[in-house]
């Protein structure tokens, strides 16, 4: 069958890949449009196979709230050019839409299950966007969240998805003061809600280098476990919400600001794109160059 531009066209409408590599294809499978798109797929896996050894620590988190239900997810790229790229915008939304509907238990989980629950799988949509993008794409992690029908989400994003954060305050559903607690976790993070939280064996171990700085400082051993227990305060409000002073109000702690609201906290999640992942060494001249080459 002879290849006509206008099946090119739709080949390319229906895969978004280029038209040579849509001709290409329906030369192989002589103009068999199903076959075309099988034949393209496997071709975007091959591609995609290629860059599974890259680095991919940049990239975008991203969050989605629907009812009582909301997702927090990170998902990671080669580059930060990558993140505010339209098709890569639009995974983001395709992901968020399937994790909070489909609430997966693990990332493992969610890349088996039928994207929205029919077609392809979520896998076979990133690997079919890694051919299209260009550059090595993750489905890194995702936190699923519920609340209940009185309480409150807080969703933030930082610097176009660098930092992302979800809250959820009990005894109010003013999500203004929930995102205000949000954008609070975004400047300051902290690694707790409450006091409560800190296992007694990080606080006993901090209790003893403080014990032991104040003797090294030469105090006498008489005043040194309340000067400890003083400074256990400054320690509780350097990794506890509860216990820093508001970003957007520094004379009222975080507590006093909820407690306003009749609100208490129940829980916050932080993500920062990358954190703990290997950086690449690459300098800015050589990255715009790799787009360049792509």
């Amino acid at each position: 069958m002879a290849v006509t531009a206008k099946m090119v066209k739709e080949l390319r409408e229906k895969t978004g890949a280029g038209m040579m590599d849509c001709k290409k294809a329906l030369t192989e499978v002589d103009g068999d449009m199903e076959k075309a798109i099988e034949w393209l797929r496997e071709k975007g896996i091959s591609k995609a196979q290629k860059k599974q050894d890259r680095i991919a620590a940049e990239g975008s988190t991203f969050i989605e709230v629907d009812g009582n239900t909301a997702v927090i997810f990170e998902v990671n790229a080669e580059t930060d050019f990558v993140a505010k790229n339209d098709q890569f915008k639009n995974l983001l939304q395709e992901l968020a839409t399937h994790l909070v509907k489909q609430k997966p238990a693990t990332v493992e989980e969610a890349l088996e299950q039928k994207l929205h629950g029919e077609g392809e799988t979520v896998n076979d949509f990133i690997t079919t966007n890694i051919a299209k993008i260009g550059e090595k794409i993750t489905l890194r992690r995702f936190t699923i969240v519920d609340k209940g029908d009185n309480d409150a989400f807080g969703a933030y994003l930082h610097m176009g998805g660098r930092i992302a954060v979800l809250s959820v305050l009990e005894g109010t559903t003013e999500e203004a003061v929930a995102k205000d607690v949000a954008m609070h976790v975004a400047a300051v993070n902290p690694r707790y809600a409450t006091r409560e939280e800190v296992s007694a064996e990080e606080v006993n171990q901090e209790r003893e280098v403080l014990k032991k700085e104040a003797l090294n400082e030469g105090k006498p051993e008489n005043i040194v476990e309340k000067m400890v227990e003083g400074r256990l305060g400054k320690f509780f409000e350097g990794i506890v919400l509860l216990e820093q002073s508001f970003v957007k109000d520094p004379d009222k702690k975080v507590k006093q600001f909820v407690q306003e609201h009749n609100a208490t906290v129940k829980t916050f999640v932080r993500y920062e794109v990358g954190e703990g992942l290997e950086k690449r060494e690459e300098n800015f001249a050589e990255e715009v160059m790799n787009q360049v080459n792509k």
